[in-house]
């Protein structure tokens, strides 16, 4: 690993977490260990007795190697991410911070900094996975980190006992971040993945849209470039109409899961609600 692109990559994170008013360092004592799982509790909100990890396991993690990072601001935590060693380089298990620290790109803070501490032990990437049907999610990670989706997994986790997934099934969307790919050093620098849909010559399809009622329609899969929707709000759907919710998770499945099945590339993701298909390119992963 070059020292010079370890050193960017530290001083891109510094800059991220000092725009976004937090500090990120490394947690190792059980105490520490308690508090994150306490900030994971606050924003997953399990079932009593149903822990989303334990003190205990984030100080093996730690101790062993992985990273475990807390997030402060005003000597108070209020993120903290877990990510584990992996086949493909470091897997990032688990994030999260508190609703105070939405929107003040706290999150974007998280990941430079684990970028950042990834590139010092020469691990040169990222995995995570991500439900796809929640759109600021996919956003950020496909536009503002420029990570590369790798596999649609149905129903990952199962059913969940939290306030945030519970009554929905669990699909996941794996993806890729390359630490000194060209979309991760753009977006350390402050410039997102920009996905362009040039239908000039009518090769471009709708493979699914929102109908007038809000519910999911199915289209064509034949262009070269598919373009699926997904819905704005669908947190606030699955509290407010979880069967239409439901429909939205199988159509969602069926398209976007088996384009990529097939070995269709996901190359971006719009900020207005579209994941971009090239059928023209094998998927990476």
């Amino acid at each position: 690993m070059s020292g010079t692109r370890a050193d960017e990559a530290a001083a891109a994170a510094g800059l991220a977490a000092r725009r976004a008013g937090v500090t990120l360092s490394e947690l190792h004592g059980l105490e520490e260990m308690r508090e994150a799982c306490r900030v994971l509790d606050r924003v997953w909100r399990p079932v009593p007795g149903n822990p989303l990890i334990t003190p205990e396991l984030l100080r093996v993690f730690a101790h062993s190697g992985s990273y475990a990072a807390g997030v402060h601001r005003d000597g108070r935590m209020i993120g903290f991410c877990l990510g584990f060693l992996a086949t493909a380089g470091l897997h990032s298990h688990i994030a999260g911070v508190d609703d105070t620290a939405r929107g003040r790109n706290v999150g974007f803070a998280v990941k430079l900094h684990q970028r950042a501490w990834a590139l010092a032990r020469g691990i040169t990437a990222i995995t995570w996975t991500f439900d796809p049907l929640i759109s600021r999610n996919a956003y950020f990670n496909l536009s503002k980190l420029g990570a590369a989706p790798s596999e649609y997994l149905a129903d990952f986790y199962g059913a969940m006992q939290d306030e945030v997934n519970a009554g929905t099934e669990t699909d996941r969307l794996m993806v890729h971040w390359e630490l000194e790919g060209a979309h991760a050093m753009a977006a350390a620098a402050g410039a997102p993945h920009r996905v362009a849909v040039d239908d000039a010559r009518g090769h471009t399809v709708v493979g699914l849209d929102a109908k007038p009622d809000g519910g999911p329609a199915a289209g064509r899969l034949d262009g070269d470039t598919v373009l699926v929707r997904i819905p704005a709000e669908i947190e606030a759907l699955r509290r407010t109409d979880p069967p239409l919710a439901r429909e939205w998770r199988y159509a969602l499945r069926e398209v976007l899961g088996g384009l990529m099945a097939q070995g269709h590339t996901v190359t971006g993701f719009t900020r207005d609600g579209w994941y971009v298909i090239d059928r023209s390119q094998e998927k990476q992963g």
